[in-house]
């Protein structure tokens, strides 16, 4: 019966990230250093709210979309942050995760044979469900200028087939973002293009040399906009994202998320509200310790010899380690056999993420100070 089963599934291989976690996940007396996960509690406030909402029993379908409080919050929070306006009667789609907005919208607007434009290196979470619409994914090579996707980079890519443009600023695995005049640069190359542009800011709060900007504010009428409570509000497992979009397109987008699952948890929509209003700046106590994890994370690396790009947003570093002359999984998977820590091979982020590997800052000092010694000493010893 295998051969029953859908070609472009059986095609698509799981996360590289997961993979590889799942692979030395048992190793004894392990420090890792591979998951995007923040390690603070959810706020106590924001976990009450969840509780508050058991007990009152909200717990029945909410409207497909989100109840309407929740919606009016998120277009308030997107207005004050980022400068961003939306109806929150037709213009957001509360979904599961931020990884079930990028499901949605793709499903929405990519057909047969279309193009994805995307940088390379990349989250690995766009590529299978763009093979599954049957559409392609185009990478651009980032890693001569900085990581980061310019329209001078993009314009070569850009054909009759292109159909999307994807921004996934700040990046997953390199933590950096784009200055303002880098996206005005996108804004006068994209405005007379008929191109979505898919901006993915689910670790808008996590952006530290400056304030985030979103294309949005410039490209409102072409741009989806991704974002969620996972990072900015430690709230992975509840499982709260948001997709912001024009009305004539985010109606579209609603039939898929309609016949897809209904609506959000109403559980997790109600502590979403929580964090939201009375947690409208939770994401400042983190940010500071990111900076200052990400100050001693970088500071390490460079003393090793390492060769990174100090990250501006999220909570990753995509350290060079091709002068050692390893492939990022051989190089990753001795690590873990030889000095006991799990990084990611950059080769899970597309091939152009080949020669480096990803590492998390989002763990406490400790940890990071246990991993990195470890790290220094494995490569001292391959050095020799």
């Amino acid at each position: 019966m295998e051969q029953l089963i859908n070609s472009r599934v059986k095609n698509i291989e799981i996360s590289g990230i997961r993979k590889f976690f799942n692979m030395v996940a048992n190793s004894p007396d392990l420090v890792s250093l591979t998951i995007g996960q923040p390690d603070f509690p959810t706020p106590e406030h924001v976990k009450e709210a969840g509780i508050r909402a058991i007990a009152d029993n909200f717990t029945t379908y909410t409207h497909n979309a989100g109840f309407p409080e929740l919606r009016k919050a998120a277009c308030e929070f997107v207005q004050q942050k980022y400068g961003l306006t939306y109806d929150f009667e037709t213009e957001v789609i509360v979904t599961v995760g931020a990884s079930q907005a990028i499901d949605i919208a793709f499903r929405t607007i990519l057909e047969e044979d279309c193009e994805v434009v995307l940088p390379g290196p990349v989250y690995p979470g766009y590529e299978p469900i763009i093979k599954m619409c049957g559409a392609k994914p185009v990478y651009v090579d980032t890693r001569e200028n900085g990581f980061r996707m310019t329209a001078e980079l993009v314009e070569p890519f850009i054909n009759k087939n292109t159909r999307c443009i994807v921004l996934p600023y700040p990046s997953n695995p390199t933590g950096v973002t784009l200055s303002e005049q880098e996206i005005l640069d996108l804004v006068n190359l994209l405005k007379d293009k008929q191109i979505w542009i898919l901006s993915d800011e689910i670790y808008s709060e996590l952006v530290y040399a400056h304030t985030h900007q979103s294309i949005a504010k410039w490209l409102r009428e072409k741009t989806i906009v991704v974002n969620g409570l996972s990072k900015s509000h430690s709230m992975t497992g509840w499982r709260i994202g948001f997709l912001f979009a024009p009305a004539f397109i985010a109606k579209h987008m609603l039939k898929v998320h309609q016949y897809n699952v209904s609506c959000t948890s109403s559980i997790s929509q109600k502590a979403a509200l929580e964090a939201l209003t009375l947690g409208f700046n939770d994401a400042q106590y983190m940010r500071e310790q990111y900076m200052k994890r990400l100050n001693y994370t970088y500071k390490r690396l460079v003393e090793m010899g390492l060769e990174v790009e100090k990250p501006t947003g999220a909570f990753y570093m995509f350290p060079s380690i091709q002068k050692f002359g390893k492939t990022s999984f051989d190089f990753a998977l001795d690590l873990v056999k030889q000095a006991g820590v799990a990084v990611v091979p950059g080769s899970a982020f597309s091939q152009y993420g080949e020669g480096y590997v990803r590492l998390s800052y989002a763990y406490s000092l400790e940890t990071l100070e246990k991993g990195l010694d470890r790290l220094e000493r494995y490569i001292k010893t391959i050095s020799k």
